[in-house]
């Protein structure tokens, strides 16, 4: 059995019961060397699930061509800071953790690595379970997708069967920018002669994604309006302090401009009562129960391969791992997805409509701006592409799908920033039904409707 299996987890924070995994799971860390410190490691963490469709009785050398085909998704948080295991547990995974003192944790029947292979990943160092022996942080994408990539190098080093699935970068937030990034490292990589283990990079999913930081403040500012949380008078101030953070990035001073968009958003959540930034219906983010404590537990890490003196830590745009990036946090890494589309990665960008943060409307100008600088066709065939109302069976939209080429953008209504949280079989589905190549069913409200049961409409 490999040294990294994973075969039970404590059931609850106090381990007085335990949870058998019924697929294949390995977790603990890939390490790195630092270029910053030679001689020291960096260690990221991560944890990962075989598909459900593979059998873990059966032995892999003879499920190896089942296993292959399998697609492998990564699935990263974003923060900066957040740990991929919020994820896990909260959103996709085959587990959650109840909201009990006690940290109950139960099989989750909505999780992604029911047709998918799923690697949860703790990034960059200072995130999660992730730690450095000379304490560095990432300072750049360009670091942060390096390491990434010598980190999948390892992994596959340690698992050469799940080498040559098809791989998808997937996540979510500020993991808008950590995709792509990772994304171009990768293809990069493969065009390199002995580079290393080629890896099957197909695509990328985010969802609700921290892309283009200046457009999302405006969008951020309108939205409170429109919904109430903002009077004219407050949402015209707002504008004069946005101003004043334009000067700032357009003069690429990246702390300045970094500190003054949070002033903003700080602002804007303050006049509006303090709502909850990630959904405009709540007060309070997605409650994480006991999962600190649960994830800190020695047992846990026993359990997880983690060495039991290594914390596990988690921030939302906070923190050494934050400050560490603090000149990527407002840069624009919009076109980043026009050099992924342009090589003719599959690309979903899907998003909750409740999300003030980072949410459809700023995805919606973001994908409209990259067609208009691919050109006047391009643009034209996107603006014209059919916006299908992908529907249930009793005719109620599921979403809001639009298709071209290799780009799909879907809105999931009813759902705030985190999308798998808030409408988990829905999102699954559109995961799926992307992956593998499906239809949405739907129609396309723009067209004429066609006589039923011999009557008209």
């Amino acid at each position: 059995m490999p040294s990294d299996r994973v075969t039970s987890i404590p059931a609850n924070v106090l381990n007085t019961q335990s949870i058998d995994l019924k697929t294949r799971s390995y977790a603990g860390h890939v390490d790195i060397d630092s270029r910053e410190h030679p001689g020291t490691k960096d260690h990221l963490f991560y944890w990962f699930f075989e598909s459900q469709t593979c059998n873990p009785h059966v032995a892999v050398h003879d499920q190896q061509e089942l296993i292959s085909e399998t697609p492998l998704l990564i699935w990263l948080n974003g923060g900066p800071g957040a740990s991929s295991l919020l994820g896990l547990f909260l959103e996709n995974g085959p587990l959650s953790i109840g909201t009990d003192a006690a940290g109950t944790i139960s099989v989750a029947s909505t999780s992604w690595n029911q047709q998918a292979h799923v690697v949860y990943w703790d990034q960059p160092i200072g995130t999660g379970y992730s730690y450095s022996d000379a304490k560095e942080y990432v300072r750049s994408e360009e670091a942060l997708a390096r390491m990434f990539w010598e980190g999948l190098q390892e992994f596959f080093g340690l698992h050469p069967e799940y080498a040559q699935c098809p791989l998808y970068v997937c996540g979510e937030s500020y993991a808008g920018k950590y995709v792509p990034a990772i994304a171009r490292e990768i293809d990069k990589r493969n065009h390199q002669e002995g580079s290393g283990q080629h890896i099957n990079l197909r695509g990328i999913a985010v969802g609700n994604g921290w892309i283009k930081p200046e457009l999302s403040l405006t969008v951020l500012i309108d939205y409170a309006c429109t919904t109430g949380f903002l009077g004219i008078g407050q949402r015209d101030s707002l504008y004069d302090a946005y101003g004043v953070f334009k000067k700032a990035l357009d003069a690429s001073d990246m702390k300045l401009a970094t500190k003054l968009g949070n002033d903003l958003v700080a602002k804007v959540q303050a006049y509006g009562g303090n709502f909850d930034l990630y959904d405009v219906r709540r007060w309070d983010d997605l409650p994480m129960g006991a999962l600190a404590a649960y994830l800190n537990s020695k047992h846990v890490k026993k359990s997880l391969n983690v060495p039991t003196d290594i914390p596990w830590q988690s921030a939302d745009d906070d923190g050494p791992v934050a400050k560490a990036l603090v000149d990527d946090n407002m840069a624009d890494r919009s076109g980043w997805y026009t050099e992924i589309l342009d090589k003719g990665y599959k690309t979903l960008l899907y998003t909750g409509n409740f999300d003030t943060a980072c949410g459809y409307r700023s995805t919606e100008e973001i994908l409209d701006d990259l067609m208009r600088q691919k050109g006047a066709h391009e643009h034209a065939a996107w603006r014209n592409a059919p916006r299908i109302v992908w529907t249930q069976a009793q005719g109620d939209p599921k979403g809001f799908v639009r298709h071209l080429g290799s780009l799909t953008q879907v809105s999931v209504p009813g759902s705030g920033h985190q999308v798998p949280a808030f409408q988990p079989e829905v999102c699954r589905e559109m995961l799926y039904t992307w992956l593998f190549d499906r239809p949405f069913h739907g129609y396309d409200p723009q067209q004429p409707l066609k006589p039923r049961n011999g009557g008209s409409r």
